[in-house]
């Protein structure tokens, strides 16, 4: 089978796997990483066959949804196998897979590939700026969580566990992640594409804490 049929029937199977998610992690969120990821390869020159699929499969075996600590890509090595992609191929994106999720402010990245790198930015990149803050208070919402907690500030976890199994309010998951990742990108192209993004945040929470405690009301604003 060709690379590009390859890469459209993942992308048929994905779609289909995740059509009706509402945490965040939807079909849209991952062709978003797909895209994106695609257009920071063609800037960085790495091996778009390997960046395309990783963006593909890379919530398929995701912690936050399979209810287990092991973070083996059963799944998408069982996709890849089943495709016909040659074993180094597979092990490259696996490999991808296993690392790409954030696991703590504390928690060192252990991805090592150029194609790993871009493919965790665009993820990254779809977490932060105004799409960003929508998937995390769907995600937040999807978890039961508060929106705000004012009685419970954020923790910056040293550990997986630690993170893993926070249930903090949707708000300080953007002190205890989203915030940090502007300086966590990999790329040159993801470190530019993220400072707009950051901002959009930053003046987002300023908005939010105004709000919250009425001083927009307070000062007369409409």
């Amino acid at each position: 089978m060709h690379q590009a049929d390859i890469i459209q029937i993942t992308a048929d199977y994905i779609k289909q796997e995740f059509s009706d998610d509402s945490s965040g992690h939807d079909w849209w969120h991952i062709y978003r990483v797909w895209k994106n990821a695609l257009a920071i390869c063609q800037h960085e020159k790495a091996d778009e066959f390997i960046v395309q699929l990783a963006a593909l499969l890379h919530d398929l075996d995701d912690w936050k949804f399979n209810n287990s600590d092991d973070e083996t890509p059963l799944r998408a090595r069982a996709w890849l196998d089943s495709c016909g992609v040659d074993i180094p191929t597979a092990e490259a994106v696996c490999e991808i897979i296993m690392h790409i999720s954030y696991k703590g402010a504390g928690v060192k990245n252990k991805m090592k590939s150029l194609e790993g790198f871009i493919v965790q930015d665009a993820d990254r990149l779809d977490a932060i700026g105004a799409i960003g803050i929508g998937r995390a208070f769907a995600y937040g919402g999807y978890k039961n969580r508060m929106m705000y907690d004012p009685d419970s500030p954020p923790v910056m976890h040293a550990s997986f566990e630690e993170y893993k199994n926070s249930k903090s309010a949707t708000i300080n998951h953007f002190y205890e992640k989203l915030l940090l990742l502007k300086d966590l990108m990999n790329t040159p192209t993801a470190k530019r594409i993220a400072e707009q993004r950051h901002q959009v945040m930053v003046e987002f929470l300023s908005q939010f804490m105004a709000e919250w405690e009425g001083k927009d009301v307070q000062d007369g604003h409409p």
